[in-house]
């Protein structure tokens, strides 16, 4: 919840935008009296309290949450840098390397609703050390890997901490940040995802040219190691383990509901744009091979930019609105790359602009899930607005893959651009439902 929404209950989803209430600033040794209506308790309070097991002081390392973003994904990014290598060296299809985007993507979203009930459970700090360190084991095992079988079930060992990764940050970000620098730091920690690409792309593959595949991937291995010892240094303590709460909804109920819809169709899109771009300008554009490398880094930047900027910029009362703007500009990038065969450098305008709509409109919905989760609940909410968005990245490249096979990417940009489409619709709607509710309420709703 946003600061705006100081001194009030939970209340049902559908129902929280109510008329500004003067922000109330809980001291240390203030806990939540049985009246609140006499004595209010900032939302943000109560979910530090129930992290951490104390009111404020320690300060989370942005850096620290980055790289925990980074690796939670960087296992899919070096499949993909070194997937000529691994086609070679472990004779497998190409078929099966794009498996591993979806048996990834697809874990992920299955496991993603149990992961925030571990992190809601555990605490941040464990749950990051515990993401970092599977990432760690995954890695390892992908190195070792010694055929098709083998690697496919790493990559799927991979997707537990790809279900940790957001509730844990999340939930880190409530714990130790303040609440005028959540958005700035969200956006920070989602930028980790463009630069664990970065890092895959550039630094690990040229290490691979060095020290062979294997070696590059377990480099990567021991570096994830290494930041869950910084993490579990850097990060407050966690209160003891909760045992005996009770299981929460698995369902998403309310604005989270709508977020995860959002974030399904979301997903679909930049999954295609992702993983078909560079082939793309290498078979339709007659780009080089570099030439198309340089458009998923193109692509990333403007990621980093927009998610940075964007999260910044969402704040209670406009937060609303920014997904489904953000979808409606993704549209435009999807008709620009379906143009770009007719008009060459439109592909570059189309790269950016997928980077800094489409991209950042995920970190968005994040920073919503912050202002919006229940206290206690952070990371399972955050769970399931992951939930749809790896959903979305499991379906999306498989449903433009068989439009691609046929040569036909003018209908798979179409697609991608319809899909974009009812991520606004979904986001419009639900902003212009949560006004209206905003306007028919004249005090708290329990």
């Amino acid at each position: 919840m946003g600061t705006e929404d100081a001194g009030r209950e939970p209340q049902p989803p559908g129902a929280r935008d109510v008329p500004e209430a003067p922000h109330v600033r809980v001291a240390p040794d203030v806990t939540e009296a049985p009246d609140t209506a006499a004595a209010p308790v900032v939302p943000e309070a109560r979910e530090r309290a129930a992290a951490t097991g104390t009111t404020g002081g320690a300060r989370v390392p942005t850096a620290l949450l980055t790289s925990a973003m980074a690796f939670s994904m960087l296992q899919l990014f070096l499949l993909g840098a070194l997937g000529p290598r691994l086609v070679d060296e472990l004779d497998f299809s190409p078929t099966v390397l794009g498996l591993t985007t979806t048996i990834g993507f697809g874990t992920a979203a299955v496991l993603s609703p149990a992961g925030g009930r571990i992190v809601d459970r555990v605490g941040p700090r464990r749950a990051l050390a515990a993401l970092l360190l599977l990432s760690a084991a995954a890695l390892a095992l992908i190195g070792a890997a010694p055929g098709a079988g083998f690697l496919l079930a790493a990559v799927a060992l991979g997707g537990l901490p790809q279900a940790l990764a957001n509730p844990a940050t999340n939930k880190a970000i409530l714990a130790a940040v303040e609440p005028a620098r959540r958005g700035a730091v969200t956006g920070m920690k989602q930028s980790g995802v463009q630069l664990g690409a970065f890092a895959a792309g550039l630094p690990l593959a040229a290490l691979a040219g060095w020290v062979g595949w294997r070696g590059a991937v377990w480099t990567a291995a021991s570096a994830a190691v290494v930041t869950a010892g910084w993490a579990l240094r850097a990060l407050p303590p966690d209160p003891p383990a909760r045992t005996g709460a009770p299981r929460a909804s698995l369902v998403p109920r309310g604005a989270i509901a709508w977020l995860a819809a959002f974030s399904l169709l979301l997903g679909c899109g930049i999954a295609s744009v992702n993983t078909y771009l560079a082939l793309y300008g290498v078979r339709r554009l007659d780009m080089g091979a570099g030439a198309a490398g340089a458009l998923v880094a193109v692509l990333g930047v403007a990621g980093v930019v927009g998610r940075v900027a964007w999260s910044k910029a969402a704040r209670p009362g406009r937060a609303e609105w920014l997904p489904g703007w953000l979808a409606a500009g993704a549209v435009g990038a999807a008709l620009l790359l379906a143009g770009a065969a007719a008009v060459g450098p439109l592909v570059w305008v189309a790269a950016v602009a997928v980077g800094v709509f489409a991209v950042s409109a995920n970190a968005v919905s994040m920073v919503l899930v912050m202002q919006r989760a229940a206290p206690g609940r952070a990371g399972q909410d955050s769970a399931l607005v992951s939930a749809g968005f790896f959903t979305g990245f499991a379906l999306g490249p498989p449903l433009f893959g068989l439009l691609a096979a046929s040569d036909r990417y003018g209908w798979g940009w179409s697609l991608v651009a319809a899909e974009f489409a009812g991520a606004c619709g979904v986001g419009l709607v639900w902003a212009v439902r949560e006004r209206g509710l905003a306007r028919q309420t004249t005090g708290p709703v329990r």
